[in-house]
């Protein structure tokens, strides 16, 4: 079987693996963050779970990217960056912002995103610097254009409502407030949608299945999410904004 085909059955097994965790999480909130829970087994602290987790989407992106036979073009080039833009931070930097010293996630949780990143590592960086044809001339393309700005957005988005959460915390404090500000202002987990956002535009720059099967994936795991955290606020806080949405303004 040729990696070409392999390489076909992971963007598949991909989607599939989307529509499994959406059931799933729909049902269980995943536990860590608020929903940590006992049951599941030994946990590590949450900064050392995040780096281990997301490591893949740096490194392992990078050595797939540089064995591909398109590496050096300047389009691949370009989605390589959008790429490393949010994964570099969302590994070496966002961890170390967090200001909840003592938090801890589930080991299993943090190996299963290791796994799943993995995939998406490969698969995606594979499709850009290998399988995939972007001539020079596909920058100005109107799919890359869009998917970049897009991508640059929801980015955006997601790091401003970051800096929100992260700021409601002294450090040391691992409670919970309400946070106010930015697209918090119609919405629980804006930067959910930024992430959602962010990579819906990924997979309209790559043009490609594995980036659209990585955008589904993100919402099919961001979606029940944004759901759980909506109703947890609305249950801890009773003085919760009652026109504060899930996940989009006025929707949803």
């Amino acid at each position: 079987m040729t990696e070409a085909r392999i390489h076909g059955y992971l963007v598949l097994a991909m989607f599939v693996l989307a529509v499994v965790s959406f059931i799933a999480l729909l049902r269980v909130a995943a536990p860590y963050g608020r929903f940590l829970r006992p049951g599941w087994g030994p946990t590590l602290p949450a900064r050392a779970g995040w780096i281990l987790m997301e490591s893949p989407a740096v490194i392992l992106f990078i050595v797939v990217y540089a064995l591909g036979t398109k590496a050096a073009a300047e389009a691949p080039m370009v989605l390589l960056a959008l790429w490393q833009l949010h994964y570099i931070n969302r590994t070496l930097v966002y961890p170390f912002r967090l200001r909840g010293t003592g938090n801890r996630m589930p080991l299993v949780i943090a190996l299963m995103a290791l796994l799943f990143n993995c995939l998406n590592a490969y698969i995606n960086a594979r499709w850009i610097s290998h399988f995939g044809a972007y001539p020079d001339t596909w920058l100005s393309d109107p799919a890359f254009i869009s998917g970049a700005v897009l991508f640059l957005c929801g980015w955006t988005i997601n790091q401003q409502s970051d800096t929100i959460l992260i700021r409601l915390r002294r450090p040391g404090d691992t409670g919970y407030r309400i946070p106010e500000g930015g697209l918090y202002r119609w919405v629980s987990c804006p930067n959910y949608l930024g992430e959602m956002l962010a990579w819906t535009g990924w997979a309209i720059a790559t043009w490609s299945l594995a980036g659209l099967a990585f955008a589904v994936f993100t919402t099919a795991n961001l979606l029940p999410r944004a759901l759980a955290n909506h109703s947890w606020y609305r249950q801890t806080f009773p003085d919760y904004p009652a026109s504060r949405r899930a996940l989009l303004p006025f929707l949803l």
